[in-house]
């Protein structure tokens, strides 16, 4: 068995960090598109802000991956589960990166003003006031939430692989510290 290679302790808080923040954010939405009178409003206060903090995380998560680099997949992993592992991470970062700018757009071609915190900080809109396409980045924001839920589904599906059937140390590397480490060999830690 080969040690078991850690992603650096900033992606790994990072990544946790965000997988909570995601499954919030996407069950506000599913809340909030169901809700009327004053929960919907309450939802979209909390579902806006916590977008634009999703965005500034995968940027700063983005900046991070080009510092700290992550573990290589393992040598026996077949070709194409290795490509599909490679592209759900891209198409993580994309629909994670495209959700939040995508709500940002279409608030702001809906006219609606874009508070943060209250009313003390207002985003600038990033489209002029069209009610049609407001309509269709609406329908896009939808679609693309489920794409990403589904995404995260297949993604912690293959962890699980990884843990309980290939037992190769993938969703440990991601885990990290001693309590998940057999003991036969120590950890590396690339940071």
């Amino acid at each position: 068995m080969n040690p078991i290679v850690f992603f650096a302790r900033s992606s790994r808080v990072l990544h946790w960090l965000m997988a909570v923040l995601i499954l919030v954010m996407l069950f506000v939405g599913v809340f909030m598109a169901a809700s009327v009178g004053p929960a919907y409003y309450a939802l979209v206060g909390f579902h806006r802000p916590l977008g634009i903090a999703l965005l500034a995380l995968v940027v700063l998560r983005l900046i991070n991956r080009f510092f700290h680099r992550p573990p290589a997949l393992p040598a026996d992993l077949p070709p194409l589960m290795a490509l599909g592992a490679k592209a759900s991470h891209w198409a993580l970062y994309a629909l994670m990166m495209a959700l939040p700018l995508i709500g940002w757009a279409m608030l702001s071609a809906g006219g609606y003003p874009i508070p943060l915190f209250g009313n003390g900080v207002l985003l600038p809109p990033l489209l002029p006031h069209d009610a049609a396409l407001w309509g269709w980045l609406r329908l896009a924001h939808t679609v693309l939430a489920f794409a990403l839920f589904a995404l995260i589904m297949a993604h912690g599906g293959a962890a699980l692989f990884h843990f309980l059937i290939r037992r190769d140390g993938v969703l440990q590397s991601m885990i990290g510290g001693a309590a998940v480490s057999s003991g036969r060999e120590p950890p590396v830690v690339r940071d």
